[in-house]
């Protein structure tokens, strides 16, 4: 666990959470202004082919008064502000802000699902590295034993009851052991110097860990995007019926220009002007109503989609843990009649070494009991380590206590 949990903290990934949580703060606040007044500043200039004017009646009347009106110019000129506060959205700067949340989750659930992966990268090296310390052990083991009767070997040959062919014979086992022993100890510390890169710490001595029975509730993160998942369509259909209301909103608009509101006042004098206006505006749009089933027909294949990957997640799990199962059992049983192949290895190797003192048998029959007697070791040692994986992988497969 404390390596899990290293190479987790230590894995690049997980400054993942912390930009993810920003972005989506971002987000958030970025909808939230979407209630303060949105200005709008603007500036035209325009010339028209025909614009409006006086009546010759009305031109012939106002000239017998001594005016003579010019009426609106062709070319215009406008620059204004215009400012719209919103009262009531029907809800959707809420359903918007829902689905940002939901989306700022979704991306947090699929980096845990990627740093989740990485226990399984600890769980390779951490085993592996308890097998090779076996391993060197039943090794050390293994040359202690031909050294010794190379020793008994050498008296042997010096008293003339054993061929100098015979003490050669052990001495080259007790050279090989030698270097399988050298061998193993290079290989456990490559194991070593990767697990210290993933996890970020120094490596030392690793406990074997105890055996454990994992619950079989599935709590992989993976359950946890698929909840998200159906969640953020929840929300998307929801958002769905937000387009459906009706907005209010006031505003207030303003501009100096030519012409202004008081269009029979510009046509007398072409003076610019500032102008002004205030209201309140409530609009629906009813275009959504045409794509609406269409829309609620693809969220509803969304979700299908989703509780489809969930089966596939679930089913492929299930066998992975049945498969683990099955090995556990099979482990538990290979370890039982290791055991009892040991003791009889040993005293096959014990026998066989009365027997070479007394010329009974020569030293390559003894050579082969003692690598018997080791094979048979190595092997509990190996059921052992695997029964140990085993059950760790199925604490992985359903990320179990």
């Amino acid at each position: 666990e404390e390596c899990q949990q290293a190479a987790e903290q230590n894995y690049p990934l997980i400054r993942q959470y912390d930009l993810i949580e920003k972005t989506t703060e971002l987000t958030l606040a970025n909808l939230q202004k979407g209630w303060l007044p949105q200005v709008a500043a603007s500036a035209q200039a325009t010339y028209q082919s025909d614009v409006a004017s006086w009546p010759d009646e009305m031109k012939q009347m106002l000239g017998q008064m001594g005016v003579k009106p010019k009426g609106l110019a062709k070319d215009q000129y406008r620059i204004g502000v215009d400012v719209n506060q919103t009262i009531y959205d029907g809800g959707s700067i809420k359903s918007q802000k829902e689905i940002a949340r939901l989306q700022g989750e979704m991306l947090t659930d699929e980096n845990k699902i990627n740093l989740y992966s990485v226990r399984k990268r600890v769980n390779e090296l951490f085993f592996a590295i308890l097998l090779t310390d076996s391993r060197i052990e039943l090794t050390r083991d293994l040359r202690d034993l031909l050294a010794s009767n190379e020793h008994k070997l050498a008296a042997m040959f010096k008293e003339g009851t054993a061929a100098e062919s015979d003490f050669n014979s052990m001495k080259a086992e007790r050279i090989g052991a030698e270097q399988q022993l050298n061998d193993l100890a290079m290989q456990r510390d490559a194991l070593r110097k990767m697990l210290k890169m993933l996890c970020g710490i120094e490596i030392t001595n690793l406990e074997r860990p105890q055996r454990i029975t994992p619950s079989d509730d599935n709590l992989r993160p993976e359950m946890h995007l698929f909840e998200t998942r159906l969640r953020l369509a929840d929300a998307q259909e929801r958002q769905l019926d937000t387009s459906m209301r009706p907005r209010l909103s006031v505003f207030a608009s303003t501009f100096y220009g030519y012409p202004g509101y008081n269009m029979f006042e510009d046509m007398m004098n072409r003076n610019f002007s500032l102008n002004g206006m205030i209201g309140t505006r409530l609009s629906w749009n009813i275009g959504a109503l045409y794509t609406r089933k269409g829309d609620k027909a693809k969220i509803k294949r969304q979700r299908e989609m989703i509780a489809n990957d969930r089966d596939v997640f679930l089913f492929n799990n299930n066998i992975e843990k049945q498969r683990q199962r099955d090995n556990i059992a099979r482990y538990g049983k290979l370890i039982e009649s290791d055991n009892e192949m040991i003791m009889l290895r040993q005293s096959v190797r014990k026998a066989a070494e009365s027997k070479l003192r007394h010329g009974i048998i020569d030293v390559n029959d003894l050579v082969k009991e003692i690598n018997n007697e080791n094979g048979a070791r190595l092997r509990l040692t190996m059921h052992q380590t695997e029964l140990l994986k085993e059950m760790y992988d199925f604490k992985f497969t359903v990320n179990g206590n």
